[in-house]
């Protein structure tokens, strides 16, 4: 129990550390630049966020279990490729195109899985395959072309469209926000309320030992990693809802973005620790940093080096926690 309270308690620390460092950034580039402390600017933060956070949710159902999924940004593009498809060329409506996007989601995730758990193959190489695949095969299924909504009324709002905003006109958040929120909630009761969420935590900490246990690990981590493809499929709604497309040629690098929110927010790369809190923490603030850096004027390449040390460091700061 000692040794229970002990993780939790580093946790914790982990994820006020981290809400400290947000707190710091938003204070440093507010002082900056008159540009970022605006409520419309705070809005593209919180949008930009409703992407890269579905995405790191994703990712960290999958880190949990010990594993990892490099695939998530191509399988992004690929569900939101799948719902041009299915409203733009089948001429179907809004509901279907969404709920095909995050079923074709949910096969990716378990696919990788079968290849994890039944073909033996390791999460890294199984999950970078994948990313490769899914990458192809949106360009292939699209003549590398986009896919434009324009015959799908009400599709950007999903995304892009503000609720809130007919009602509270000073504070128009977006819906992808919303969406970010409803997904962060869902799977944060079934991390801590679910059988799921249990064999999730306990493939993390000792997957031999739950195997010995009785509990049918194979059936599990493929179930895993369909929910977490699942939620990759909402991460490609909103993304081709935002941009009223489906670009085949995006997605690979969302994946290092959202890994690095996971990490950042206090998940272990080891597996068996972590929350959706934290990350949501992580993704607000690789969004904050990219935003600021941007509204400084820093070149692009820049940014880059810049997302890198920060991965470097994420990483590096698990290292110590699993020391201490």
């Amino acid at each position: 129990m000692s040794a229970i309270n002990f993780n939790a308690s580093k946790g914790a620390m982990q994820r006020a550390l981290a809400f400290g460092s947000l707190i710091a950034l938003v204070l440093v580039f507010s002082a900056l630049s008159e540009n970022f402390r605006t409520v419309s600017n705070m809005m593209n933060i919180l949008q930009a966020t409703s992407v890269i956070g579905v995405l790191a949710v994703s990712a960290t159902v999958v880190i949990i279990t010990g594993g990892i999924d490099l695939s998530v940004g191509t399988a992004m593009t690929f569900t939101a490729v799948t719902a041009g498809m299915l409203l733009t060329w089948a001429g179907l409506p809004i509901p279907v195109g969404v709920v095909g996007a995050i079923l074709m989601g949910a096969l990716t995730g378990l696919v990788s899985g079968a290849f994890i758990t039944k073909m033996r193959i390791p999460p890294f190489i199984a999950t970078l395959g994948m990313m490769l695949v899914l990458k192809g095969l949106s360009l292939i299924l699209t003549g590398t072309k986009p896919i434009y909504f324009n015959d799908s009324p009400g599709f950007t709002s999903l995304a892009s469209g503000s609720i809130l905003g007919a009602v509270f006109p000073a504070f128009p958040l977006p819906n992808g926000v919303l969406v970010l929120f409803g997904v962060a909630a869902i799977i944060g009761w079934v991390l801590s309320r679910t059988t799921l969420g249990r064999y999730t935590y306990a493939l993390g900490s000792n997957e031999e030992a739950t195997r010995l246990s009785g509990v049918n690990v194979d059936a599990w981590k493929m179930k895993i990693y369909a929910l977490a493809g699942g939620i990759t499929g909402v991460a490609g709604v909103l993304i081709a809802s935002r941009l009223n497309s489906a670009q085949p040629a995006l997605g690979q690098g969302y994946e290092l973005e959202a890994i690095a929110a996971v990490v950042i927010g206090g998940t272990s790369l080891a597996g068996g620790r972590g929350t959706i809190l934290g990350t949501l923490i992580g993704a607000l603030i690789m969004s904050v940093l990219t935003n600021g850096l941007r509204i400084l004027s820093v070149a692009p390449e820049w940014q880059i080096v810049a997302t890198g040390i920060i991965i470097i460091g994420a990483v590096y700061a698990d290292m110590l926690r699993k020391k201490t």
